[in-house]
């Protein structure tokens, strides 16, 4: 009996220390123990370059300002999977507490009840203020803000210089309609990537089009109006003259080398066109290419893109999250962050990315002219529809007047509160 209690006592002994192992910086004992230190989880998707600028500089410093406030962070794949976790999880208020967000999913979510809204904070209307104005209103649903911009893109025209020169121009032509008839009279390419809205519909405002009316309550009179058809009419010609790839209905072929050295007369593309690229490969780029912002004869034609941070239903510590939010849109933190090629939402930083690089200004530029796909719950679906009925349209199975007429009736119906 003596020896089975010793030997009882010896394990208890073993078993305590090991218990005193897993505590060893004095830091982590404090943070178990008192009731006032906070942790969040912060679902994002950003790309190597710029997780490493969030964990090793943005988290720290936030971290040392907040010490009561650990930030976990979890990075993701942007994909339809994370899409469908995040519904499931803040269905079950089980969700991360921040996510920074494809800006066209924001609508679908606090439309569907699963975000938490942002507006009811005494200092939401100050912290917006340093913001650009156009990039909020994603976030916006009966009558609250569910959302911060954290980041922002757009595309703009990017021209071959070289093909530019051998047509004798000193420049890129000013409207969409005279890159068509340079396009013809040359036998130049138009490198219109594919029939999704983000690279179509660039194209079809330039040229007169629109998706909707400019309260995303009807598609009726517009994606089948005058302006729309013409747009298409003249894009299906192109393809049919094969002007424009012929892969246009399969996704599109890799046009970022075909604008810089190829035959391709125009693409659209984002900064990232420019910011992957180091030393003499972006020397490269910027000598080969010219970067427009897309004609605005008709109104703002470049698309808006980029990521909003929200704060999910279910989040146990919502305060403490946007505390979280703020910091990641203050000047320094999106300075910092501007490092990768990421476009700041914050005024004051994104003049000083403006400065800093120079292929920049183009799209800084198109920023302050940039039109929404449709802040609408049901816009995965009006995408599907859209790109549905287009592609018919280009395989000649309905014409220009009947696919976009028959999209349009059907994308009247989600867009309906």
């Amino acid at each position: 009996m003596k020896k089975l209690l010793m030997i009882i006592g010896v394990l208890l002994i073993a078993s305590g220390c090991g218990q005193q192992s897993i505590l060893t910086k004095e830091s982590k004992v404090e943070k178990m123990s008192n009731p006032d230190d906070y942790e969040i989880e912060f679902w994002h998707t950003y790309s190597d370059e710029e997780t490493r600028i969030l964990e090793d500089s943005l988290i720290p410093a936030f971290e040392e300002a907040y010490p009561h406030i650990h930030v976990v962070p979890v990075r993701q794949s942007n994909n339809a999977e994370l899409k469908y976790t995040l519904i499931s999880k803040a269905s079950a208020n089980k969700a991360p507490d921040v996510v920074r967000m494809d800006i066209v999913w924001v609508p679908e979510f606090s439309q569907s009840g699963l975000l938490l809204p942002l507006s009811d904070y005494d200092d939401f209307d100050k912290i917006t203020q340093t913001l650009q104005s156009n990039t909020g209103s994603a976030g916006y649903y009966a009558g609250a803000y569910y959302s911060l911009p954290v980041n922002m893109n757009t595309k703009v025209a990017i021209f071959n210089r070289s093909l530019l020169k051998r047509a004798g121009l000193s420049e890129p032509p000013g409207t969409f309609q005279e890159v068509i008839a340079l396009a013809r009279k040359n036998r130049f390419k138009i490198g219109m990537g594919g029939l999704e809205s983000w690279k179509s519909l660039p194209y079809i405002y330039a040229l007169g089009g629109r998706m909707t009316d400019a309260a995303y309550t009807r598609a009726s009179g517009y994606l089948d109006g005058e302006g729309t058809v013409k747009a298409v009419e003249q894009l299906l010609m192109l393809y049919k003259e094969h002007l424009i790839d012929q892969t246009l209905i399969n996704g599109g072929a890799d046009n970022w080398e075909g604008v810089k050295s190829g035959n391709i007369l125009i693409t659209d593309e984002g900064p990232w066109f420019y910011s992957v690229f180091q030393g003499k490969e972006l020397e490269r780029a910027i000598s080969t290419t010219w970067a427009v912002p897309f004609s605005t004869a008709y109104g703002p034609a470049s698309i808006m893109g980029g990521e909003h941070l929200v704060s999910m239903k279910g989040s146990k510590h919502p305060l403490q999250a946007w505390i979280f939010m703020k910091w990641m849109t203050n000047k320094e933190s999106q300075v910092a962050m501007s490092q990768t090629g990421i476009i700041p939402t914050n005024l004051e930083a994104k003049d000083i990315k403006v400065q800093g690089e120079s292929f920049i200004h183009p799209f800084a530029d198109a920023l302050d002219h940039t039109f929404l796909r449709p802040p609408v719950k049901n816009y995965s679906r009006i995408d599907a529809i859209y790109v549905s009925y287009m592609t018919k349209i280009f395989q000649e199975e309905l014409s220009v007047q009947e696919g976009l007429t028959a999209a349009a009736a059907q994308i009247d119906h989600l867009l309906m509160p």
